[in-house]
Parts: C-alpha cells; sequence; structure tokens
C-alpha cells in the first residue's frame, strides 16, 4: 500500500456536521445513540445540502424517524443460519463469511445494522473456524465474504482470507460485498498491494467476484468508475444490488439511468431488493406492487443488458423472486429456497398496502 494513499477523515459525531442546525443536531443525536453513524469527507462531499431530500443525504445522515416503531433487528432471521461463528450456511453451495463488523459509511437502511451493535458478536476478525467449515463441506463451491465491509479490513487480512480460501479446491468463486467503489474509491485505486491480490486470485476458472451496492447514479463520480476500472483491470467481475428505497431511487427515471450507467461500465445489474422490515426503517419502506411498478417501468427505459436485473425479496426461507404484480396478485418464484422449494411458482393475494412477504396472505404456508 502506498504511503501516500488518500486516507479519508472519518466524522462520528453529529456534532460535527456543520450543515446541520443545531437544533437538527440535538434531535440526530438521540437517533445516533440507537443507529450508529459514521460517515468519510470524501462521501459527505457528496450531499448537496441545499436539498432537504437529497438522496445522498437519506443514504448516510441520520433521520427521526428512524426511532419510529418498525420492524425487527434481524428481518431474515439470520441468526438461525449460522453453523459456526462469523459463518452463514443457508443455501447448500453458498457460505458467508462475516470479516468486519465496519463500513466506510453507515446505510440509514442497512439490514445488518444490529451487526454496529457493542452487544452483537456476529462478525469476526478470525476467521479460521469458518474456513476449516468450509474446507470440510464440500458442497460449498463459492464463499461470499460481507459483515460489514470486507474492504474495511487491511489489505493484508483481506489478502490471507483470500488465499485461505484459494487453498480449498472446491471453492471457486470468491464474492466480496463492497459499497467502498462508492463510499471511498480512492482505497481501491490507490490500493496497488489489493489490486495484485484481486489479479492473483481472480482466475479464468476461479474468479473473484466484486457485490457492489450503486443506490443512486449521482454516487457515480470520475472517482468511483476509476475504482470500477481498477478492479475490471484486476480481473475482478463487477455486478451490482442495490434496495429500492422510498427518497432515494423510488423513481423510474432515476433506476433507468441506473441500470444505463452500470450497463455501460460493463457491471451487470445483478438485484433489486424489497426493503427488509428492519427496525429504523420505516421511512424507506414502498408497497410491494409499488417497487414492482417502478422497476418495471425503469426496465422499459432502459436495454436489455439492463433488463438482467431481478426484484427479489431476502426472506428468512430464501430469496423471492417478484415475476409480476397485477390485479392485487403476486406472481411470484423462489430464486434460492431454504426449504427445498428451488423454482416453486406461485400465486398469492397482494393487498395494495403489503410491503413485505409475511404481509400476503397465505405466505406462512412456504416457510417451512
Amino acid at each position: 500500500m502506498k504511503d501516500d494513499m488518500y486516507k479519508p477523515k472519518y466524522i462520528t459525531n453529529i456534532d460535527r456536521l456543520s450543515q446541520l442546525s443545531e437544533g437538527e443536531k440535538e434531535a440526530l443525536k438521540k437517533v445516533a445513540q440507537t443507529y450508529v453513524f459514521r460517515i468519510n469527507d470524501y462521501y459527505l462531499s457528496l450531499i448537496d445540502w441545499s436539498d432537504p431530500h437529497d438522496p445522498i443525504r437519506r443514504i448516510v445522515i441520520p433521520m427521526a424517524e428512524e426511532l419510529d416503531e418498525y420492524g425487527t433487528w434481524d428481518a431474515s432471521d439470520e441468526k438461525s443460519n449460522y453453523v459456526v461463528p462469523g459463518c452463514q450456511h443457508k443455501y447448500a453451495t453458498t457460505a458467508l463469511l462475516l470479516v468486519s463488523e465496519v463500513c466506510g459509511a453507515y446505510c440509514r437502511y442497512c439490514f445488518r445494522k444490529r451487526l454496529f451493535r457493542d452487544d452483537v458478536k456476529e462478525a469476526l476478525l478470525d476467521v479460521r473456524e469458518g474456513i476449516d467449515y468450509i474446507e470440510k463441506t464440500p458442497q460449498i463451491n463459492n464463499v461470499l465474504l460481507t459483515g460489514g465491509d470486507p474492504l474495511a479490513l487491511s489489505t493484508r487480512k483481506l489478502t490471507t482470507i483470500i488465499e485461505s480460501l484459494r487453498n480449498i479446491e472446491h471453492i471457486q468463486i470468491i464474492r466480496i460485498g463492497t459499497k467502498m467503489p462508492l463510499f471511498h474509491p480512492m482505497r481501491i485505486y490507490e490500493d496497488e498491494e489489493l489490486l495484485r491480490t484481486i489479479r492473483k486470485f481472480s482466475t479464468i476458472n476461479k474468479r473473484i467476484y466484486v457485490m457492489a451496492h450503486v443506490d443512486h447514479p449521482r454516487e457515480l463520480t470520475k472517482e468511483a468508475k476509476k475504482a470500477f476500472e481498477a478492479l475490471h483491470d484486476a480481473g475482478a467481475i463487477i455486478v451490482n444490488q442495490t434496495p429500492v428505497l422510498k427518497g432515494i431511487n423510488d423513481d423510474p427515471d432515476v433506476l433507468a439511468h441506473l441500470l444505463d450507467e452500470l450497463s455501460w461500465m460493463g457491471v451487470t445489474p445483478y438485484y433489486f431488493f424489497v426493503n427488509r422490515p428492519v427496525a429504523g426503517n420505516k421511512s424507506f419502506v414502498l408497497p410491494l406492487h409499488e417497487v414492482y411498478r417502478i422497476v418495471e417501468e425503469a426496465k422499459a427505459k432502459t436495454s436489455g443488458l439492463g433488463k438482467r436485473v431481478k426484484l427479489v425479496m431476502s426472506h428468512a426461507s430464501g430469496k423471492i423472486e417478484i415475476l409480476a404484480i397485477e390485479n392485487k396478485k403476486a406472481y411470484l418464484k423462489y430464486h434460492q429456497s431454504r426449504y427445498g422449494h428451488h423454482g416453486k411458482f406461485f400465486v398469492l393475494d397482494c393487498p395494495d398496502d403489503a410491503t413485505w412477504f409475511d404481509d400476503l396472505p397465505g405466505s406462512d404456508q412456504y416457510v417451512k
């Protein structure tokens, strides 16, 4: 790693946000006591403070509405997926290693915000027990490094984890779930050691995939694009996944622009997620029929490359793809299943106020 590599200045104290009034600071400090706050100077510079509804602001700056009663800390019941500390194994061929409890900044809508509480220890810096489990489980052929953000680790630590996984013959794909290309792009394109690691371990038969989280086209600055270009040049395959969120990207023109930009950059649009009913997320919630409409109108404005994206609910029972919502009916399919329902197509009533799978009458028959 170069000594002159850009090191962002982090803010974890609401009082240091000079753009907020004293009254706003006092109100939001109460939010930050429950849901942790962190941002850096680079991403802070992307906010248009003259617009109180600025989508970049909504991604990272606390809001009083986060204290409204809503949801649970673990809406997808991830706790039941742990096979050893720090390692989840929900689907047969895929394992998750939670390697970090830190991110470049903290998204207000995060579905794993529980990890950033002092009383929760799900992510582990020492993942040897998880790697041992993966080595002894030959049906696992791909591993997702997640957290938190794996790129918040030191490059040396990350390289050690990747090298350990590459020494397991049955692991074909290593995935890195990250928003660092948006939160701190210089961490990628200035870090020659990181790029060497990707170049070494992302080969023609065993690729490293970067699972990026671009929520809004305005995040795709020249610095962010430079980070994606560096990852491409190092041999990583990049895909993108984002939830559809009220006040951030719930506009067909915005999502269409995002799909276009990603396709032009060679980043595969992978998933649009329905917001999970996680504590603090009430202000981001949209009805299912509205999410479906927004996504379909966006896809109508983009090419076939942009249309590759799938709209899914990441439910405790599996990933449920929303194929259509018409005439108060939801047409669904299990894209992944915890209970052997892979590929199962089914139709449920979809009330106008339904925002999650559990809100659909009859959904309980598929959760076991």
